[in-house]
């Protein structure tokens, strides 16, 4: 098994965030079906309880890496004003 590793930002919440993430909890609260506009908007992922939203750093994030070292290298002057938190994730 694998690991990957990967960078996202994340920024408050806005309007549209917030209405997405209330249609969601009040379809599963009727036991209905998400509508797929909703599902495409949170990327087929759950909104759990995230107090945040996710964003794609594009540009602002690149690999790294040298003979004995790889990594993430973030431009942060290239962030988008409103990101507020950067992760860095492993996953298997």
């Amino acid at each position: 098994m694998g690991m990957s590793t990967y960078v996202v930002g994340f920024k408050p919440p806005d309007d549209k965030w917030n209405k997405m993430k209330e249609i969601w909890e009040t379809c599963e609260g009727a036991d209905v079906s998400i509508p797929d506009e909703v599902f495409d908007f949170f990327e087929y992922e759950e909104p759990g309880d995230k107090p945040v939203m996710e964003v794609k750093l594009g540009d602002a994030c690149k690999e790294w890496g040298n003979e004995s070292s790889k990594g993430y290298e973030v431009d942060v002057s290239k962030l988008p004003k409103d990101v507020k938190f950067i992760r860095f994730v492993n996953s298997w």
